[in-house]
């Protein structure tokens, strides 16, 4: 049968089904005991009288015996029913009634919790309650991945890891909050919309306000707005929430995303680096129980104290880069040598290179390092130009408090002394401002509020972020597939 017949099918018993007087689309249920009560808790519950409810997920019928797998949330149990001389109950459905239920319906069921002869945990139960009749049957199988995304509530159904996997997404942030609850930390919701955007190289999303008629961009970075409530006399605050960056999607990057920003007057980048260490830690263990992964090829153990790595170190070593005197022409060849023509072509790699600042380009070469380094480490002292908002370090005034844990080809968070000198910021995002207007797109913003907020007086802080790619990353998926509705075009 094709999809069509199955659902006429399906709407001629739901016509049946309303004709006998029965809502098939009831809004209360008697429901009292999850399944895994029944399962986990089978001595405790044998004997007893429970009701439980969900998906019918298997129909088998052996002449005046019925048995329906019934599934919810927490797991999947037996309901067995056995034909009687006697009516069904007004609005319920027995034996009899049976084949007007479909796979895919709710129900609910009331009945003693024992075992069948066969030794399999069941309920008995002389009757159902239909809760929800279904109109479109879920399929055996489902793995296109464009279908899946598109209907991400039947690839819940018919793959169930993928559901697992959002429940450990949830243990993610609940284990972040957990951390940063218990050491004192505020959480804050701080706006989406701004009316000028900062904290991140990215490009923003644009959307216009009709009440105020203006346009305002959706924030790409929680930095800017948590570091002014540092001004206003908090001192330890973070955000969890969506952040928005027009650009590509890859495997790495979702233009929407959850990110987790923090921020502690009074904490400088070396305090910073253990206290996220710490941090990371306790949530992979709440969220996989191990420290040990394996991720891209990679054997990771985050078990030990990760070391610390120089970035200008690391680009002399790797390809001979001096960051301090950078060489635009060597930056360029070692990035055309390099080139993946899975990326781009080499002709638009070519243009992109023309066009790209001379600090981005030392930032792509960084990449090539960070992508075949398996970690755990720090990368620290990243360079003054690549560094708008991080505090100059008081022994090396063309590096910054800035600090990057590498993980897996990726780095997985990003920290730093903020800086908090009104007069070196404002120079600093005037320098910003002069790439944007000569068209780098991901330069930051001159905010002229955020420095009027410094010259009021900020207390020294120490900053840090990270986004969910840190649970794509070690959950071993991509993006899309670690969302629960990824964004797709249109059909």
């Amino acid at each position: 049968m094709i999809l069509e017949d199955y659902r006429n099918e399906r709407l001629r018993k739901l016509g049946e089904i309303r004709e006998r007087g029965i809502d098939p689309y009831p809004a209360r249920t008697g429901r009292n005991t999850r399944i895994f009560e029944v399962v986990e808790h089978f001595d405790e519950k044998q004997g007893q009288e429970v009701c439980v409810a969900g998906r019918i997920v298997a129909i088998r019928s052996f002449g005046k015996l019925v048995f329906l797998k019934l599934r919810d949330a927490s797991g999947e149990v037996q309901i067995f029913m056995k034909a009687t001389g006697d009516e069904t109950p007004e609005g319920m459905f027995g034996a009899k009634e049976i084949k007007l239920l479909d796979v895919g319906d709710f129900v609910e069921a009331r009945g003693i919790v024992d075992k069948s002869k066969t030794g399999e945990i069941s309920v008995f139960a002389d009757s159902v309650r239909l809760l929800t009749k279904t109109l479109r049957p879920l399929p055996e199988k489902f793995t296109n991945k464009e279908e899946r995304y598109r209907r991400r509530y039947v690839d819940m159904n018919v793959n169930p890891e993928v559901r697992e996997r959002l429940v450990r997404r949830s243990k993610f942030w609940q284990a972040t909050r957990e951390f940063m609850n218990s050491h004192g930390f505020i959480e804050i919701n701080i706006p989406v919309l701004e009316h000028t955007t900062g904290g991140a190289d990215a490009t923003p999303f644009v959307t216009h306000m009709n009440a105020l008629d203006e346009d305002f961009y959706l924030r790409i970075s929680h930095e800017l707005p948590l570091k002014r409530l540092l001004g206003g006399g908090f001192e330890r605050v973070y955000d969890i929430g969506p952040r928005f960056r027009n650009e590509g999607v890859d495997d790495e990057h979702l233009p929407e995303h959850i990110a987790f920003e923090a921020y502690a007057a009074y904490q400088d980048y070396e305090e910073g680096m253990k206290f996220y260490e710490e941090m990371m830690k306790y949530v992979c263990m709440k969220t996989w129980g191990t420290l040990q992964f394996e991720v891209g090829g990679f054997k990771i153990d985050l078990d030990q104290e990760w070391p610390r790595v120089k970035y200008a170190d690391l680009l002399r070593e790797k390809f001979g880069v001096d960051v301090f005197n950078p060489d635009r022409e060597q930056l360029t060849q070692i990035l055309l040598e390099n080139w993946d023509a899975k990326d781009m072509s080499r002709e638009d790699l070519k243009r992109k290179l023309e066009n790209t600042t001379t600090p981005h380009l030392i930032d792509d070469v960084w990449k090539l390092i960070r992508k075949t380094s398996a970690g755990p480490y720090w990368v620290i002292e990243e360079p003054l130009s690549l560094s708008p908002l991080a505090k100059k370090s008081v022994d090396n005034p063309l590096v910054t408090e800035r600090f990057h844990p590498v993980i897996a080809g990726t780095e997985m968070g990003n920290g730093f002394s903020e800086l908090n000198d009104p007069l070196d910021q404002l120079e600093r995002f005037e320098e910003q401002q002069a790439a944007r207007d000569a068209g780098d797109e991901e330069a930051q913003m001159l905010d002229m509020d955020f420095v009027e907020m410094l010259e009021y007086g900020m207390p020294p802080a120490c900053g840090w972020g990270n986004s969910e790619r840190n649970f794509w990353l070690l959950e071993g998926v991509s993006g899309r597939e670690a969302v629960p509705f990824p964004l797709l075009k249109r059909n």
